[in-house]
């Protein structure tokens, strides 16, 4: 390090110094302690040094936490704006059924559930009357799985047709 090559600037700066107390008499009681004054100036020096070198690691500590901070505030901004992805990708339209016409009815889980207690139906005959199995009735009403595009029209004639017309065909296909 460059304290022990400044021994020479430190051993010159406490001779100035001795040099600067007025001469006295030489007892053991006014004689000074070399030892702590060369102790002194050498701890001096080296918070001199240590100043030097640790401005130097600040400055360029302040210099990343601002960069630290524009980053975050960009990264916030790109975060807010839409993906240009998923506006170059077309959105997906539901497919025409087989007579061209699309249904009008939106799926939601709790809507089918809500359609089967006004309709007094179990999972069980709903699944029936739309022909897929009780599980996916419950997958469906949970929402871990969406009905398919033909499931859906069955949904809308479902609706369409009443809670009456339902029991009515019900109680003809339990008859036969």
């Amino acid at each position: 390090m460059r304290i022990f090559t400044n021994i020479a600037i430190i051993l010159t700066c406490f001779m100035d110094r001795f040099r600067q107390s007025p001469c006295r008499p030489l007892s053991s009681r006014s004689m000074p302690n070399i030892a702590a004054l060369l102790k002194q100036e050498i701890v001096r020096q080296v918070r001199k040094e240590l100043r030097a070198e640790t401005l130097t690691l600040k400055k360029s500590l302040v210099q990343h936490r601002t960069e630290i901070r524009d980053l975050k505030q960009r990264l916030a901004v790109l975060e807010r704006q839409p993906s240009r992805t998923s506006a170059s990708q077309p959105r997906a339209t539901p497919l025409p059924t087989q007579d061209g016409a699309s249904p009008k009815f939106r799926f939601r889980p709790a809507g089918l559930k809500k359609m089967r207690e006004q309709f007094e139906l179990t999972a069980a005959v709903l699944a029936s009357i739309l022909q897929v199995s009780t599980q996916t009735v419950y997958n469906w009403e949970a929402g871990s799985s969406r009905p398919s595009q033909e499931q859906l029209t069955k949904f809308a004639i479902l609706k369409k047709m009443g809670k009456r017309k339902v029991q009515a065909t019900l109680k003809q296909q339990s008859d036969h």
